[in-house]
């Protein structure tokens, strides 16, 4: 998307992400290095962040996220080491049901638990007492990708 000479490299973007933070929020010398006396915060990561293909970057995930010195994240080979999941709260939640933010949606279960996966804008809504515009597409759906305006998703 952008040329060679208008992007950091590797390297370049590790150290900006890392020292460079710590510089910005006034906290060189206690974090963003792997050195004597620094907070040892550190993330293991699902790949290699300096062999994987440029496209597989924005696909790393931590595998494992200590913060002072307490597992705080632990999935993949590090599962059993993960601290105990918090409760859903309040109880009726889908995230319960289906997982957090940014889960992938297993359509199936979804079904099972009558959820609609898509809902298609149409004279039904406005018998349901919801209000579109009709004039136009949904303001929303090309921005937000939820089709419908009435927000029955």
């Amino acid at each position: 998307m952008y040329p060679e000479s208008n992007r950091l490299s590797r390297e370049e973007a590790l150290r900006l992400y890392t020292q460079g933070s710590s510089w910005f929020s006034s906290e060189n010398g206690k974090k963003g290095a792997i050195a004597p006396g620094q907070l040892a915060d550190l993330a293991v990561l699902s790949d290699h962040y300096f062999s994987v293909p440029e496209e597989r970057i924005k696909g790393i995930q931590s595998v494992l996220t200590v913060v002072g010195g307490k597992i705080v994240h632990a999935t993949a080979e590090f599962a059993s080491y993960g601290p105990p999941s918090l409760p859903v709260l309040p109880e009726w939640s889908p995230i319960g049901k289906f997982g957090g933010y940014g889960a992938p949606l297993d359509s199936r279960k979804a079904a099972r638990a009558g959820f609609a996966l898509e809902h298609p804008r149409s004279a039904q809504c406005h018998q349901l007492g919801r209000v579109h515009h009709t004039h136009s597409p949904s303001r929303y759906a090309d921005f937000w990708g939820l089709g419908c305006e009435c927000f029955a998703f």
